[in-house]
């Protein structure tokens, strides 16, 4: 594998950590939102990853034609609303309150939606790190040859 190949792996996983960084804040932020305009109460959504082969130039695609292992990067290939029923939450004041006065609020768990961003905030760190081990590797060769 080379460096650009390595470079592109960490950019895909900064890529899709980033992703599922902006829906945690999205879910957070819309933890009590009882409208939206499809109507109803914010479904929670999550991102979907998946490995994916590296685009390769034609000439490395050539010489691996005989086996091995294809690197792969990650992608994200779906964003997921969760479907589980509301919470329901008795206020008979609130203007969303339906005839029993209870009001439809989304079922987002504050504190999981923490974890998940220490998760995802963790993740991206450590790919920052492999990107940089793989650009000092590369400063370090240039080194070398001169």
């Amino acid at each position: 594998m080379d460096f650009f190949t390595s470079m592109d792996i960490s950019a895909s996983a900064l890529t899709a950590e980033r992703t599922r960084m902006n829906l945690i804040s999205s879910n957070l932020a819309n933890a009590n939102s009882t409208r939206t305009a499809e109507g109803g109460p914010y479904k929670r959504k999550d991102a979907v990853f998946a490995a994916e082969p590296v685009a390769e130039p034609f000439k490395s695609v050539l010489q691996k034609a005989g086996g091995g292992a294809q690197p792969k990067q990650v992608g994200v290939v779906q964003i997921t609303e969760d479907q589980t029923p509301p919470r329901m939450q008795y206020d008979p004041t609130h203007p969303d309150a339906d005839a029993r006065g209870y009001v439809a609020l989304p079922n987002i768990n504050v504190v999981e939606e923490m974890a998940d961003m220490i998760a995802a905030t963790r993740t991206y760190e450590a790919n920052v790190t492999a990107a940089r081990a793989a650009m000092g590797m590369a400063m370090k060769t240039l080194e070398i040859s001169r």
